[in-house]
């Protein structure tokens, strides 16, 4: 028996052309029928770091009985020269999510995979407490049960007030150990409240993780690091699957 949240988790690869470039995480999100990759918009284009990647790589399972039985689906990044990826925008500037829709017709019909959708998103924000056990389904530094093709889960906690906009930023902190590879996770928390329409995946989806945080006065040679990362509020994605 697969727990639904691993299935709904998959790794993406990015590449130049044939190229690879880095490993991360994403999940899928859908939305009256349509079916979207959701994952860090860094993955897709990094200015700072120079990371102009021309297409991605997802893993799908389609065998329900063999979860070792999996095939790769290429996605294009850009069509006539112009991104085919949604990102968000807000008051305090661009927001680190980004969502595909990805073709039906480009999925196999033995696909199997679980998605999130707006019934497993947040109502009210007031609902979460600073210190809500939280987890983070995802593929840090690439590493997976390269098997069954099935990502790990970390624990965190939330570490910010969840109803304020950190530092005016559309995101929480989160207090967990991560590494590389994790961007583009989903971060869930167990559905208190029987749903029907979660019912084969009982989560709620707060955020999507981003990056670690740290300080630059920090020694460190003396100081360890702060071990707190930005989860990206996921109610975004009511406005990045729009229309």
């Amino acid at each position: 028996m697969i727990e639904s949240l691993l299935l709904a988790a998959t790794r993406v690869l990015t590449f130049t052309q044939e190229q690879p470039l880095t490993n991360a995480s994403g999940f899928f999100f859908e939305r009256e029928g349509r079916v979207f990759l959701v994952t860090s918009r860094h993955v897709l284009m990094d200015e700072p770091s120079k990371h102009f990647p021309d297409r991605i790589e997802i893993e799908l399972h389609i065998e329900a009985d063999n979860m070792a039985k999996s095939t790769a689906l290429s996605i294009p990044l850009y069509s006539e020269g112009k991104a085919i990826w949604r990102q968000g925008l807000d008051v305090a500037g661009d927001v680190d999510v980004a969502a595909i829709e990805i073709e039906r017709a480009a999925l196999p019909k033995t696909t199997v995979h679980r998605a999130f959708t707006p019934s497993h998103l947040l109502g009210s924000f007031d609902q979460i407490e600073v210190g809500t056990p939280l987890l983070m389904v995802g593929f840090p530094l690439g590493f997976h049960d390269t098997l069954h093709h099935m990502p790990v889960v970390r624990h965190a906690v939330v570490a910010s007030s969840f109803g304020l906009r950190f530092q005016g930023h559309g995101y929480f902190l989160t207090d967990a150990r991560t590494h590389r590879g994790t961007s583009g996770a989903p971060v869930v928390m167990r559905a208190t409240e029987q749903d029907p329409e979660r019912a084969d995946l009982p989560w709620m989806l707060l955020g999507v993780h981003s990056a670690v945080i740290d300080i630059g006065t920090r020694d460190l040679n003396i100081d360890e690091a702060l071990g707190l990362n930005c989860a990206w509020y996921a109610d975004i994605l009511l406005a990045l699957t729009e229309g």
